[in-house]
């Protein structure tokens, strides 16, 4: 008998709504908006849209916005099984051009272009912004276009003007189609995440049903159904995801998982400990864990590019699985047939060429997609439906630590791509020492949990300074804090000096190696947020 679809049996019976991506590059968002008003909801991009409608069966649909213009040759276009299926259509900036030319109506370029803030002037009722907007007021909401709508299709009417966008909210009430020229799903667009409520609750009557609480017991169930009188093998990063990954599984199938830590020699200062003793102590699940510190560095010695230092991590870190993994075979209960891995949505979206466009970003150490074949393990992929806020959840759902689950995201090449040009221990005992400096400071003014990501990188140069009375020649350190909404795009935290004024005076003095520290303030398109 075939594999049970551990992924079709989580979704299996909750509403779902499909979100077709056109190359935005906040089309993650939308899934976000829709995810936090408790539905279910996959992107598909638009090439694979119509195959992906079949096999979901969702109960609304929503067009994103793209980087192409609509009126150029070849340009994307929503399956026309989707207008013709009834089920209720919100369609945003790219999303409501192609909806208007597919239905009848017309598209110009050459308008004046609105590209952020602006302000629209609601002019009539719609189910769309019912109890959020008022006819007669004006709302901020934030747009991106350059070419516009100027015929709407026969059966829609307009809703909401601004200066430069005449059909700033357009729809056939009758027909529940709704589309926008601005951007609900992002932060600037204030009352953004309600109008998609709106749209997922009282346009399409889907249920709330996508709770953490329900997804451990549907998760439990399926990595049961998929592993049956298997044996697991999880491998145990030191972060978030990999954690709450191994202890859902170990709930599920109690001592047949066996969880492998590789210290790499690559993180953060007492983290490989954290780990340890979470697992062995807390839990009291099965760890082997495996200093292979001295192999790893050796291999990435005099090693520059971060792309490399990535495969030989990646190389490695499989190398010693299937080394661990024959060793646990021996021990007369059988050999492990499945490897667990805490891939997130975000790593499944970032893994598949969308559209071609600019939101193309492709993770090389997310191994998303499978294992080399000699492994011989079919992947166990518990978290795979998640993005990291869900995860988050999930994990106090299982009762993991508020501060290990509350950790900020840690790469799986950890220092050795914070550490950029040639790594040794001796350089990454001084990022240790700097990094944990930056963090405690960020502690004690209690912003921990207010940034989503902040750590130290040692630069490849050094400066001559003066401390004291002498001239010292050593390296550069730089502090990076940002905040997200996704983990996919990144602003840089506006930190108040003092803060930064604390962490650089105590790293200057306290870490032998380091006389100059500078803050990055650069902000990040879609992509990895961190540096390389």
């Amino acid at each position: 008998m075939p594999a049970p679809d551990a992924h079709a049996e989580i979704i299996g019976h909750h509403d779902k709504t499909l979100i077709v991506d056109f190359g935005s590059q906040v089309t993650q968002l939308i899934a976000r908006r829709v995810r936090e008003a408790g539905v279910y909801c996959e992107i598909a991009p638009f090439q694979s849209a119509e195959k992906a409608f079949h096999a979901l069966k969702p109960k609304a649909v929503i067009l994103s916005g793209g980087p192409c213009s609509v009126t150029d040759e070849g340009s994307p276009r929503a399956p026309d099984v989707i207008f013709a299926s009834g089920v209720p259509i919100l369609s945003i900036c790219y999303g409501q051009q192609t909806t208007a030319i597919q239905l009848g109506g017309a598209v110009e370029g050459g308008h004046a272009a609105e590209f952020g803030r602006a302000d629209i002037e609601i002019k009539e009722k719609s189910a769309l912004f019912d109890g959020v907007w008022e006819v007669g007021q004006r709302y901020p909401v934030w747009m991106s276009h350059g070419d516009r709508v100027t015929r709407l299709p026969p059966g829609f009417t307009v809703k909401a003007v601004s200066e430069n966008a005449p059909f700033a909210i357009a729809s056939d009430e009758n027909r529940r189609i709704f589309t926008t020229m601005f951007h609900p799903e992002v932060v600037h667009t204030p009352d953004g995440a309600r109008l998609i409520a709106n749209f997922v609750h009282k346009v399409a009557g889907l249920k709330s049903d996508w709770t953490m609480a329900a997804f451990r017991g549907e998760a439990i169930k399926a990595i049961r159904d998929q592993v049956g009188d298997g044996r697991v093998l999880c491998g145990l990063s030191g972060g978030v995801d990999s954690a709450v990954a191994a202890v859902l599984i170990h709930e599920a199938i109690g001592d047949r998982l066996t969880c492998v830590f590789v210290d790499h020699g690559l993180l953060r200062m007492g983290e490989a400990q954290e780990v340890v003793t979470l697992f062995r102590d807390h839990y009291n699940i099965p760890l082997v864990h495996v200093d292979a510190s001295a192999l790893f560095i050796g291999e990435l010695t005099g090693v520059a590019d971060p792309e490399t230092k990535r495969k030989i991590i990646g190389k490695l870190f499989i190398d010693v699985f299937e080394a661990e993994a024959k060793k646990i075979a021996s021990d007369g209960k059988g050999a492990p047939a499945f490897l667990a891995q805490g891939t997130l949505y975000p790593d499944v979206i970032e893994s598949v060429s969308f559209t071609g466009g600019p939101s193309v970003t492709i993770k090389s150490h997310h191994n998303v997609g499978g294992l080399p074949a000699r492994m011989n393990m079919k992947l166990v992929e518990p978290l795979r439906e998640l993005f990291k806020d869900e995860v988050r959840a999930l994990g106090r759902e299982l009762g993991l630590p508020d501060a290990f689950v509350g950790r900020h995201p840690f790469p799986g090449p950890g220092l050795a791509i914070r550490c950029p040009g040639g790594v040794t221990p001796e350089k990454l005992d001084i990022l240790r020492k700097a990094d944990a400096i930056y963090l405690d400071e960020i502690r004690k003014a209690g912003l921990y949990d207010t940034i989503w990501q902040a750590f130290a990188v040692l630069l490849p140069v050094r400066t001559v300074g003066v401390m004291g009375d002498g001239r010292t020649y050593d390296f550069v350190c730089a502090l990076r804090a940002v905040t997200s909404v996704d983990g996919m795009t990144a602003d840089f935290y506006p930190f108040d000096m003092n803060v930064l004024g604390r962490a650089a005076t105590r790293i200057i003095n306290e870490v032998k190696g380091i006389n100059r520290v500078v803050y990055d303030v650069t902000s990040k398109p879609p992509g990895t947020i961190e540096w390389e």
